[in-house]
């Protein structure tokens, strides 16, 4: 069975930094886009970063210059380093890659089930 497990959040003070990871498993023939997306409470989901197996990147403006995206293609992993973290940051942040896998051999999207990160003092 194919899924996104991460890991990383938790608690921590404004200012603050947290490294969420992602790792990929499962009957994967290939991986295209993989990403972060956060959901705050009452709010809808949102993209967060996004990066395409040749390493381009996408931010969502509210991140630019504090978060990175980064990915191992190896290693079927997908990081997310957030450095300046704000109150506003608080939120479920889910893994997401676009994926064809042997049952289901073209493109679709999987996501993980989150993690919480919450930004307070």
């Amino acid at each position: 069975q194919v899924q996104l497990v991460e890991s990383g959040g938790g608690l921590v003070q404004p200012g603050g930094s947290l490294r969420l990871s992602c790792a990929a498993s499962g009957s994967i023939i290939s991986i295209y886009n993989m990403g972060w997306y956060r959901q705050a409470p009452g709010k809808q989901r949102e993209l967060v970063a996004i990066i395409t197996s040749d390493g381009i990147t996408n931010y969502a403006e509210s991140v630019k210059g504090r978060f990175t995206v980064s990915r191992d293609n190896a290693k079927r992993t997908v990081d997310l380093q957030m450095n300046s973290l704000k109150p506003e940051d608080t939120a479920v942040y889910y893994c997401n890659a676009v994926m064809r896998t042997l049952s289901a051999p073209y493109a679709t999207t999987y996501w993980g089930k989150g993690t919480l990160v919450t930004v307070a003092s």
